[in-house]
């Protein structure tokens, strides 16, 4: 498939689009979105840096995403391959923008103003969250370059249970929220991070996903 400018600008927006979606839904304080789920709960657990942990937790989805092309799907392009090792330099880049993100997008609920600390304001800034997430996942997947490992995980899974993306993506998501689920209870003896927006955005992003991708025509790019 021919690289384009176009091509690799819209990726790359699409890329601030997703860490933008990504880091909103952990500053509304109603549960961080479901893939990252695990990595929130290890570093609030133990009291370590969040990008760091996304960064690490990517890099087991991408050695996840090299088993499944290579003993499932029996992938035979090597530039597969090449672009699963890539996402390596993509999520660090990636968990970088989240951390800016994470200094430049307040946490509402500890906002002095009453109407932006607000459950009302923040679950309309959670349906945002939502909105950009699926609209950066359509974007980086639709340019078929290097996903981002949260994407393309889902990806893989796609192929590997012959899935629509969405569809996927929902599977993913329920996974990540059970084992953090577990875990969390069983090292703090709590649900950490998972919350209604969690399970909102557990059901949801998917179905937006599905949705973009239905009627929007991203080949002509």
């Amino acid at each position: 498939m021919q690289i384009t400018s176009k091509k690799i600008l819209i990726y790359i927006l699409g890329m601030f689009i997703l860490a933008a979606g990504l880091t909103l839904n952990t500053k509304v304080t109603l549960g961080v979105s479901p893939i990252l789920s695990v990595p929130y709960a290890v570093s609030e657990i133990f009291s370590l840096n969040f990008g760091n942990v996304v960064f690490f937790w990517y890099c087991l989805f991408i050695v996840l995403e090299l088993l499944i092309h290579y003993f499932i799907v029996k992938e035979k392009d090597r530039s597969v391959y090449l672009s699963d090792v890539l996402q390596i330099l993509v999520s660090l880049v990636f968990t970088r923008i989240m951390n800016l993100y994470g200094v430049l997008i307040p946490t509402f609920e500890n906002l002095d103003s009453p109407f932006l600390s607000s459950l009302i304001f923040r679950l309309l800034m959670l349906c945002l969250a939502l909105v950009l997430t699926a609209i950066g996942a359509a974007l980086t997947l639709n340019m078929h370059l290097v996903p981002n490992p949260g994407d393309g995980i889902v990806a893989a899974m796609a192929q590997a249970l012959h899935k629509k993306v969405g569809t996927s993506k929902n599977i993913v998501d329920i996974s990540c929220v059970a084992f953090t689920v577990c875990f969390s209870c069983l090292l703090a003896r709590k649900i950490v991070g998972v919350g209604i927006g969690t399970l909102i955005a557990m059901l949801g992003v998917g179905r937006i996903i599905n949705f973009i991708n239905a009627h929007f025509d991203f080949s002509r790019f």
